[in-house]
């Protein structure tokens, strides 16, 4: 058959239809091929314009993109509603602002581009960057312009509300009075303490806790896993270097450096890109500096983070420079440096460093003592990626091969090593990596009882793990717990006490009679606070929540009493209220607070705008959320 088409497709007919095809393509694109027969319902209508999944998703990219990482436990229906909220307003906004006649003068888009920093080298309009830049968003000029307009469009609209309140001297002597006012009170708070030490917890109440709430006990499902590792440092100790080319390269070295007046450094290299920020690598950097502060080895921390692989294997050693050799930013920092001191961290265009002067012209080249390890280590380093790229493919084979680890360990000669049960969510050393504990527990080693794929650990270590027991989760023995059961039951005996006293203390109060001694009697007293505003911070936060939701004193103090978070019982009493006045609110604070409170009518009333238009319009939402 595979003839027969072979054949008839070197016939002149066929190979017209093949040239037409090829020229659809090219014209079209596959996608205006494809897209003729498959076209995704819309997603939403308003007011009968349609908004694409494509749409969709492109809004909801754009979402990620400006909330940042630590995203991986959110819904991904949850970002995709409030995208498509998102778009159904804007849709609804350019729909009344094109319907209102409203629109944005090309003029004032072209004083935008103009004016867009991303557009400009050195504060100068650069057009070739502007076209590069709206390239990578993928949009040509017209595109950008009408995306442009759209953004503008909808800001004019938003902008009417936030810039066109303002707040008369009445309402803002209101507001004063609010926000500026004092009050005057006292208060006596019971603590968790000592009040129960007396009172014996037998084990009987122990037990009996225990037995009504397992669920606080929970005791995770572990692994005990065996596993073989492949290491770097292993292999490197198997090879010996003779003594004579350690010499050798020694007396080159300094024969070299004697030569010139270069410098010698070091870094360790955060690169960034991917999903390190230049602000994340720059903590990264602060970090690590502060390790090596405390006595950590420079080499061991370059080994651990340098993006520069290379260079990390030879203690991050990056070789000489006569001021020329390396990145200007490197070469600043390292006329700064004194012998063996560690900069700040530096940002190149490569990504953010950590420079040490290793060796200096001006100072005596290293003994052959002082530089023996690292020669060592430099001759060996080729041969040692070497053999350990072949071993980690031996193990790759292996593991797949085998239905244990004891040929691998007799092969390679790796050691069969065994860890303590593990929970799921990890452990430390090798199973604190979670691409371990992802394998130790997957179904094609746990359930299955087949070795793990290799695993990377780093870029010196690898693994293959195998679950040899398994434990299901279980109820924590009371043995274990019965000292938490004791703390807890004693923390319930203490609010109790504390609650009890409090009561006592409340119903003295309301009598008007017994509390100052009760207060005697529970060695507790009254702590007065005067003039406090409603931001103090010298105050328990929920005291002075309750204090300012107490009505003004009319005939007597007003009371209240409660219980904080931490247990502890509080008897309130609010003696004066002071009103705040305008001319109380230091002048930068008070055009603070204008604009605060402006800001805020602006976006209720915007707010209240939105959910008339939505009120008013015909939306049609195909994805399942009640906010639609």
């Amino acid at each position: 058959m595979l003839q027969d088409i072979r054949d008839n497709s070197q016939g002149v007919i066929a190979k017209i239809i093949i040239g037409l095809i090829v020229a659809v393509f090219a014209l079209f694109g596959v996608e205006s091929i494809i897209g003729g027969f498959v076209q995704s319902p819309p997603v939403a209508e308003v007011n009968g314009e349609e908004i694409t999944q494509i749409q969709l998703d492109q809004s909801t990219q754009n979402l990620l993109n400006s909330i940042g990482g630590g995203l991986e436990g959110i819904d991904q229906g949850l970002l995709e509603s409030i995208a498509l909220n998102q778009l159904i307003e804007e849709t609804m906004l350019r729909q009344h602002a094109l319907d209102s006649s409203m629109a944005i003068s090309s003029a004032r888009i072209d004083r935008n581009i103009l004016e867009t920093p991303n557009f400009q080298i050195d504060g100068v309009f650069n057009s070739d960057l502007a076209i590069r830049t709206m390239a990578a968003q993928g949009l040509n000029v017209p595109l950008y312009r009408q995306s442009l307009a759209q953004s503008m469009l909808l800001s004019q609209v938003a902008s009417a509300f936030s810039s066109s309140n303002f707040i008369t001297e009445s309402e803002l002597d209101k507001i004063a009075q609010l926000t500026a006012q004092s009050r005057d009170f006292r208060y006596v708070s019971v603590t968790l303490g000592t009040r129960t030490l007396g009172t014996a917890i037998s084990d009987e109440e122990i037990a009996e806790y225990y037995e009504n709430s397992p669920d606080e006990f929970p005791e995770e499902e572990t692994v005990v896993a065996q596993y073989v590792m492949l290491d770097k440092d292993v292999i490197s100790q198997e090879l010996d270097v003779d003594e004579s080319e350690l010499r050798a390269q020694y007396d080159a070295e300094r024969s070299e450096f004697e030569g010139s007046s270069e410098k010698r450094a070091s870094h360790i290299l955060f690169e960034v890109g991917g999903d390190l920020s230049e602000d994340q690598a720059l903590e990264l950097a602060s970090t690590v500096q502060l390790r090596i502060a405390d006595g950590e080895d420079f080499a061991a921390l370059a080994l651990e983070f340098s993006s520069d692989v290379v260079s990390a294997e030879d203690g991050g050693d990056i070789g000489y420079t006569d001021g020329s050799a390396f990145p200007p930013e490197i070469e600043e920092a390292l006329e700064v440096l004194t012998l063996d001191e560690i900069s700040d961290p530096v940002v190149t265009e490569f990504g953010v460093h950590l420079v040490k002067l290793t060796e200096d012209a001006e100072n005596i080249f290293a003994s052959f003592e002082e530089a023996r390890d690292r020669i060592e280590r430099a001759l060996k380093s080729s041969e040692v990626e070497l053999i350990y790229a072949e071993r980690l493919q031996d193990l790759s084979n292996l593991a797949f091969e085998t239905g244990d680890l004891q040929t691998i360990s007799e092969e390679l000669e790796l050691a069969i090593m065994l860890s303590d049960a593990i929970p799921r969510s990890g452990g430390s050393n090798v199973f604190s990596n979670q691409n371990v504990m992802a394998a130790a527990f997957s179904d094609e080693v746990l359930v299955d009882g087949n070795n793990s794929d290799v695993i990377e650990l780093n870029d010196t270590q690898s693994v293959v793990v195998r679950v040899s027991a398994f434990n299901e989760a279980a109820v924590s023995p009371l043995e274990e717990v019965q000292p938490e059961i004791a703390v807890i039951l004693r923390t319930q005996m203490e609010r109790e006490a504390v609650q009890e006293i409090g009561e006592q203390l409340a119903t003295a109060a309301e009598a008007g009679e017994g509390l100052e001694q009760l207060l005697i009697d529970n060695e507790l007293e009254w702590i007065e606070e005067t003039e406090v505003d409603r931001n103090a911070f010298t105050v328990n936060r929920q005291i002075l929540n309750e204090a300012f939701a107490l009505p003004r004193p009319e005939n007597g103090p007003e009371r209240a009493s409660l219980t904080l978070d931490n247990g502890t019982f509080a008897l309130l009493e609010l003696t004066q209220v002071t009103e705040g006045t305008i001319d109380s609110i230091p002048e930068g604070e008070r055009d603070g607070l204008v604009v605060s409170v402006a800001a805020d009518l602006g976006n209720s009333e915007f707010q209240a705008y939105m959910n008339t238009l939505r009120e008013n319009s015909d939306i049609q939402a195909n994805l399942e959320d009640p906010a639609l």
